[in-house]
């Protein structure tokens, strides 16, 4: 029987942290942390670049060179830091902290991702997250697109009390809208917690949710402890769920409408069926996703 309140499926580190690249040093939640299959989608991978403190270099491409993808989006978001992207269909620009590209490969896109040139030279602490969202049959196919979001642009909501702040990179909270325009409903909120700060969600039962915590501790449903580099799943067995902050935290909370459909995944494209990845991987050989250069 369902209940009003949201119950925790589980509690979750990342993969041993390794480099993406030569300028991405992350820790994968899933898949390969965890397989949490059809109970995290829409959502199909989370690799998490905690901070980390870079020299200055004069490299202008310290990061991941041109590769594709198709079938899905990439949402990249800058905490600290600035990345800058260039993609086969004339797309490019550089986000910094607050900032967020998300990128829809769909039928086939070619990009890199790379530390800005600014940030290469100075050298710095970078701290960032890419999550990778699946799409409906019915849209991996659309055109390619590009959506660059700059923190100005997100919708924010102050927390009662001086508990903190939620900012809205795509749907909604408390009448505050993202700007990001996806395919399938989705939340994704950017949220800082004061200690002792509480923020109280509400989404319906049948919908996926995690909440990652980047830093500090809290206490969810007023019972369960969890801390920084934890990945919080839920189960969908209700609709409520409180988190209330021990220190100064900050937390990602993901969200979403399942996509009930078959998804197969080989390296960079997720497709429905493995015919599709043949296809996509011939596609890509014979020059369909366009040029990128180095």
């Amino acid at each position: 029987m369902e209940t009003r309140q949201r119950s925790i499926s589980g509690i979750y580190r990342g993969a041993p942290f390794h480099w993406v690249g030569d300028g991405f040093r992350v820790t994968n939640y899933f898949p390969s942390g965890t397989d949490f299959g059809p109970k995290i989608s829409p959502y199909i991978l989370l690799d998490y670049h905690a901070p980390h403190v870079y020299p200055p270099t004069e490299s202008q491409h310290r990061g991941v060179g041109p590769h594709p993808h198709r079938g899905f989006e990439t949402v990249t978001l800058a905490f600290e830091g600035s990345i800058a992207h260039h993609d086969s269909i004339g797309n490019g620009g550089v986000i910094g902290p607050g900032d967020v590209q998300w990128m829809t490969a769909a039928s086939g896109i070619l990009h890199k991702e790379y530390h800005s040139t600014e940030f290469a030279r100075t050298g710095g602490t970078m701290h960032m997250m890419q999550i990778w969202v699946n799409l409906p049959k019915a849209h991996k196919m659309d055109p390619p697109r590009y959506q660059p979001i700059v923190a100005s642009q997100m919708g924010q909501v102050e927390l009662p009390n001086g508990g903190g702040w939620v900012r809205v990179i795509a749907g909604s909270y408390q009448g505050a809208k993202g700007p990001a325009v996806t395919f399938t409903p989705i939340n994704m909120f950017d949220i800082l917690l004061e200690p002792q700060g509480r923020i109280d969600l509400s989404f319906p039962a049948h919908e996926n949710t995690a909440v990652a915590v980047l830093k500090g501790d809290v206490k969810i449903n007023g019972a369960t402890s969890a801390a920084a580099l934890d990945f919080v799943l839920f189960e969908n067995d209700g609709q409520d769920f409180s988190v209330e902050a021990q220190t100064e935290t900050h937390l990602l909370l993901l969200n979403g409408e399942p996509i009930h459909e078959p998804a197969v995944q080989y390296g960079p494209f997720v497709m429905n069926t493995k015919q599709e990845i043949r296809e996509a991987i011939e596609d890509f050989n014979s020059g369909k996703f366009g040029h990128l250069d180095d």
